[in-house]
This record gives structure tokens, sequence and C-alpha cells, in this order.
């Protein structure tokens, strides 16, 4: 039985347009598939990528160290290079492709001079990763979110410190191990709030007891010893709970009542209604933002409007690059007195150029 003739027409025009792009797809414009090989020298590639570093255009510089690396892996600006390139792709907040590149220069150049630059670059990359452009314009905590990326940067500083204790990086690796500290004791006390609201007391116990012995030092001590001993105390264990209230009344003794109890509300510190109602914007600034506010001068306080337009209005005259005690200051403008490689490498740290600092001798006095 044979078909009508309508439909053998309209199952040939099927077939037929099938067929087209099908042959379209399969046939990619040779623009996307043929690579003509290297169109400069490799001192031309170089030159050309450190003239547009100098200039703040990272795309162009980013063209230009990728094609040296690709076209002369083993040249003589090889190694150099792919430092630039890890300064480039930071500044173009590609901070995954910034900790590839470090990783990769960390194993195929172990006994590089400047193998710490590397392992600098992917702690800060990693402590990036985990702040979006929103929340780094308002006083949400970072300890109330992932916190997987910190603990990454945090074991990226401390073995850039183990390894180089001399480093020129290492001052300023150890301020950023301080303040991740903050966060993740913080995050840790915030799951110990939740515990304690759900009544699970060992969990808190747990979370506040890690804080004790992994992070002393931290603002959230006070209150993870008032946990430990409210905790204890709600578990029937009176007798490690007094030991925590013992050790409360010689460190903080406003956090113990008269009657011997722990005052776990002086602890907290916690925020008004307002505060919990504009999800940390107003009515609160927390110890960590206190320690952070503490790092900046005057004129790098975020106002009021620029909390609530999260960052589009009334913007302070100069923007801190991370949120860090110290901040990574953006690469300094090509001068007469340009700056050096290590300028760069280090975001402005080190080896400034002449003109700077003169004025900072200048401002000193």
């Amino acid at each position: 039985m044979s078909l009508p003739r309508y439909k053998i027409t309209v199952l040939a025009l099927s077939l037929g347009v099938a067929s087209a792009f099908v042959g379209c797809s399969s046939n990619p414009s040779k623009k996307d598939v043929v690579d003509k090989g290297p169109q400069s020298s490799e001192q031309v590639y170089f030159e050309k990528a450190i003239k547009s570093l100098e200039r703040n255009q990272y795309t162009d510089a980013v063209k230009s160290l990728e094609a040296l690396d690709t076209y002369y892996p083993t040249g003589q600006y090889t190694q150099q290079a792919q430092l630039e390139l890890l300064y480039a792709k930071f500044k173009q907040k590609d901070y995954e492709g910034t900790i590839a590149l470090a990783d990769r220069f960390i194993r195929l150049n172990p006994q590089h001079p400047n193998v710490d630059y590397a392992y600098y670059v992917r702690g800060v990359a990693n402590m990036e990763m985990n702040y979006d452009s929103l929340i780094r314009y308002t006083s949400l905590q970072q300890s109330h979110r992932d916190v997987s990326y910190v603990k990454v940067a945090y074991q990226n500083f401390v073995d850039l410190i183990r390894r180089f204790p001399s480093s020129q990086y290492s001052v300023d690796a150890a301020q950023r191990m301080k303040f991740i500290g903050q966060e993740l004791a913080e995050s840790e006390m915030n799951a110990a709030r939740f515990n304690i609201q759900r009544k699970a007391w060992l969990a808190a116990a747990e979370r506040a007891q890690w804080v004790i012995e992994h992070y002393p030092q931290t603002p959230q001590t006070p209150e993870a010893l008032a946990t430990l001993a409210y905790s204890y105390q709600q578990l029937g264990d009176k007798a490690t709970s007094q030991q925590y209230i013992d050790i409360l009344k010689l460190n903080y003794p406003n956090l113990v009542k008269s009657n011997g109890e722990v005052n776990l509300r002086a602890a907290r510190k916690e925020g008004s209604w307002v505060n919990r109602a504009t999800l940390g914007l107003l009515g609160r600034e927390s110890k960590t933002n206190q320690v952070k506010d503490e790092a900046k001068s005057d004129t790098e306080q975020r106002s009021l409007t620029n909390r609530l337009s999260f960052g589009l209005f009334d913007k302070p005259e100069t923007e801190q690059a991370t949120p860090a005690p110290v901040a990574a200051p953006e690469a300094p403008a090509a001068t007469e007195n340009k700056p050096s490689w290590k300028n760069r490498l280090s975001f402005g740290l080190l080896d400034k150029p002449e003109a700077e600092k003169t004025a900072e001798d200048d401002a000193a006095n």
C-alpha cells in the first residue's frame, strides 16, 4: 500500500531539512579549528603583556601570556609569564583559573625562587571565592554561610608559612589567617547557638569545645566558654559546668550572674529585632565586623547609605580589594617610574616605585 503523494513530498522535505542541519553542524568554520601558530617572537609576546598589565588591560595581557605559555612552553620568559598570568587572572576575578594556575606552577616549579608567591596567591584566591559581589558590601556575616573555601585558604597560608617562614608574603598571610580564624570560630558558634535552640546540648558543647581548642585567641572564646558551662549544666554534669564557670569568673566575670549562673545572653551580645529583621544590615555590628572595621581607616568606613544600597551609592574613597584585615591594593597605574614585576606580583606591597615612596615619606612627615 503506497503513501499518498503529499505525504511523500512532506517526508522528502523533512529529510532534506534534517540533512542540511546535520551538514551545517558537522562543518564548523575553519576559523574555529585552525591554529595559525605564533604570530610573533617570545620576547614580543612578553613585552606586549607587560605593557597591557601596566595599563590595567588584563584581558589583553592574559591573551598574550597564554599565547606565550602555549607556543613557548620552555622559553626564556615562560616561568615569569606564568607568574604574571597568575596576577592577571586574579585581577580579572577569575579565581578558579588563578587557583588552577597556582597549583600547576607549584607542581612544575617547586624550587623556583618565587614559588612562595604562587602559594600566597592561591590562598588569597580561595579567600575571594567565598565572598561574592553582593555580600562584601553588606553587614551579612560570611560565617553564617558556607566556609569551605576559607578553610582551604587557611590551609594554603599554613603551607606558605611552614615552607617559607621568611617569605615576604608570610606576614600578610599570618594576618589573613587571623581573620579567617575569626570567621571559622564564628561559624562554629553559630552552629552552637542553633543546637542550643533545639536543646541539643551535647552538639552545642562539641562546637564550643572546637573553638576553644582550635581558635583560642578569637573574640568568640568568651561565648564558647559560656556555652560549655551552660550546656554541661543542662546535661546534668554540674562538676564540669562549675569548672567552666570558675574560668569565666576569673577571665570574664560579667558573664556570670550574681547567683552563679551563666549569662549566656550577655555572652552572645544578641542583636536587636531591627538587626534580625534587616538580616544584619542594621542594629548591630558583630565582633568579626568590628575587627574588619578596625583594620580600615576612617575614610574606608562604609556609611549606612552604602550598605543599604549594597555598595552602589556613597562609596568610600578607597575600596578594599578583599575583606581581609590587610587588603590587597589595586594595581598601581602606569607612571614615569613604572612598577617592577615584584611590585605587581605582590599587589603593590613590595618594591614600590620611587615616586610612591616619596609620597609616603612626605605624608609621614
